[in-house]
């Protein structure tokens, strides 16, 4: 099935994006995918700030993305967009490095009032890195989330059905990539 990486934008390490990061990972886990995770804050910041290319740690993370089928880009939305931390890290990424790759982005915010920011502020910065293959996504409202005790989370049903409908189509997308020839792929 290949590889997925789960891209993790936020620059806090508990926020509720953690919650549809989990479930996701939970669904894909049980259909025996390998997961490998990018948390962009945990890369040193003086190398994503001063655009240091030859950084190990940025190295290392741009191999995990260049070996991945799927690329999960997970994000809440500051100021109608995705965070600085993910734009600063995408712009360490090569020129075509999405190429030919399928892509789920999964955003949180505030209010329904953002949920355009996929399609405006993260496909066009997708698309100039190659992407032509992108899962319409899913925009969650921090609403919808509850943290229970122990680093849990509670998901709306909205949010649950949602998530299982991108979860399917990303599935049916990489089934129906794995029977293509490579040079379709």
């Amino acid at each position: 099935m290949g590889k997925i990486v789960i891209i993790n934008g936020n620059p806090s390490l508990t926020s509720r994006l953690n919650g549809i990061i989990q479930y996701v990972e939970q669904k894909l886990l049980q259909e025996g995918v390998d997961i490998e995770h990018i948390q962009v804050a945990e890369l040193p910041a003086g190398d994503l700030i001063k655009a240091n290319f030859d950084s190990d740690a940025i190295r290392k993370a741009n191999q995990k993305v260049e070996e991945a089928k799927v690329i999960i880009i997970a994000s809440p939305v500051y100021k109608a967009s995705y965070t600085g931390v993910l734009k600063t890290y995408l712009d360490l990424l090569p020129q075509k490095a999405l190429s030919g790759k399928i892509i789920l982005p999964l955003f949180i915010g505030g209010s329904i009032a953002h949920l355009l920011s996929i399609d405006y502020a993260l496909k066009p910065v997708l698309s100039t890195l190659g992407a032509r293959h992108i899962i319409g996504g899913v925009y969650a409202v921090d609403t919808w989330i509850t943290r229970n005790g122990n680093n849990g989370y509670h998901l709306s049903e909205e949010l649950i059905r949602r998530l299982d409908e991108a979860v399917s189509e990303l599935l049916e997308e990489i089934e129906l990539r794995s029977g293509l020839p490579e040079k379709v792929k």
